[in-house]
């Protein structure tokens, strides 16, 4: 009899899971920190300042966490290339969510005073430490037990975890916002989705510790034993590909946070939208992410993950000089269109980074590597990206917020043509 061939999806379901949920939780606990970033976090914590302020100021402790995952990056690539990829995303997965879930009970500046926004930025350093670690062993995980010419597919699965995470976010504060006064939003309401972040945290604990090793780790350890310090090996015989890799990752993190923070920030402050109705806006086209990196991994996959990375980098440079005008069009439609085709040209620059970032790096320092060239695009890409948007549409107009993109675009695609040609 003919054993029953299994589809590789299905073999390794669980893997993929355990990849996925991870970074599901990463972009829940990130956006919705982003959100209240957008709306609460400015009036609630520092009630003092200006408008103008209050909103700087709140999204400088979201960039906070960004500045912080480097640091996690290179504490949890230590254990991820010494101890192992499994306990490692154990550990990171616990500390992200404790953060985020301690976030909910923090004082206001009126009940602590200074020590409020103290506290706060405590918790955002702790949520993005725990975050240096999350997505680069999490694209190991699916990456190192890809079947041979699946790697991009495999690779894109913690990718996913950016949409599924974000319609959680975007869909709880959204009902929120329908079935709360703003008063009682701004509260008490704000704090719910930062409670429910247990119960993500939680199914993702539940999966990881019902998962091995993998199979790439486990091989190379048992031929030569993983290096003393990976970072101090990393950087001296590495370098020029961390250089590369992190310039490979900037336009990805530019696109979601103009598309997200920025826009919902600014669409309700300054261009006349309501909360609920720019939400829901946002909700629809964050399908067209998801749809962006299932395209990218299959093409990736069919080609190389370069080549997408690299037409999904033109591409945000052509989307960031239409992306302000589209933006303060004043058109609904538009407004959707404009954010649906940012993310989908999104999906084509994150897709493939779980199959390409590890190809330049070697197995014994290949966490360390991809988690701090992830994380480090992410601070140029990311916690940049609302602060200088904002910066631009005040002082130049809502237009010259797409030269951000633009410039972001071309990094990323500098760091594709520049990245050392290795293979996994």
């Amino acid at each position: 009899m003919i054993a029953r061939q299994i589809h590789p999806v299905r073999q390794h379901a669980r893997i993929l899971a355990a990849s996925l949920v991870g970074t599901a939780v990463e972009f829940y606990d990130f956006y919705i920190y982003a959100t209240a970033a957008a709306l609460v976090i400015g009036p609630l914590f520092f009630p003092a300042q200006s408008p103008a302020a209050r909103t700087l100021l709140a999204f400088m402790t979201f960039g906070l966490a960004f500045v912080a995952r480097p640091v996690g990056a290179v504490a949890f690539g230590h254990f991820g290339d010494r101890v192992g990829r499994k306990s490692t995303l154990v550990a990171s997965l616990l500390l992200m969510g404790a953060s985020t879930f301690a976030i909910a009970f923090l004082p206001t500046y009126a009940m602590a005073g200074p020590l409020a926004p103290a506290l706060l930025c405590l918790l955002r350093f702790g949520q993005g430490f725990g975050l240096g670690g999350e997505w680069g062993g999490a694209s190991l995980l699916a990456v190192e037990n890809a079947p041979p010419g699946w790697q991009a597919r495999f690779g894109a699965a913690p990718q996913l975890g950016a949409p599924v995470g974000f319609l959680f976010a975007n869909g709880l504060f959204l009902i929120l916002s329908l079935t709360l006064p703003p008063a009682a939003f701004a509260a008490w309401g704000w704090r719910v989705p930062f409670l429910a972040s247990a119960l993500l945290v939680g199914v993702g604990l539940w999966v990881r510790l019902k998962i091995g090793e993998t199979a790439v780790f486990r091989a190379a350890i048992a031929h030569v034993p993983p290096p003393r310090v990976p970072i101090g090996q990393l950087l001296r015989y590495h370098a020029g590909a961390v250089v590369a890799g992190t310039a490979g990752v900037v336009a990805c993190f530019a696109i979601f946070y103009l598309s997200t923070t920025f826009a919902l920030s600014f669409a309700t402050s300054h261009l006349g939208y309501t909360m609920q109705g720019f939400l829901a806006v946002q909700l629809v086209a964050n399908f067209a992410l998801a749809v962006g990196i299932v395209l990218a991994g299959y093409w990736a996959d069919q080609t190389s993950p370069a080549r997408v990375l690299a037409i999904g980098a033109a591409l945000t440079m052509v989307v960031g000089l239409v992306f302000g005008s589209g933006l303060a069009s004043g058109s609904v439609p538009l407004v959707l269109a404009t954010l649906a085709g940012a993310l989908l040209v999104m999906g084509l620059a994150y897709g493939p980074l779980g199959a390409w970032l590890p190809t330049l790096y070697p197995t014994g320092v290949r966490y360390t590597g991809i988690s701090i060239a992830f994380n480090c695009g992410g601070i140029l890409g990311g916690a940049c990206a609302p602060f200088v948007a904002s910066w631009l549409a005040l002082a130049g107009g809502v237009a010259y917020v797409g030269l951000f993109l633009t410039l972001a675009g071309a990094v990323t695609l500098t760091g594709v043509l520049l990245a050392p040609k290795q293979r996994m």
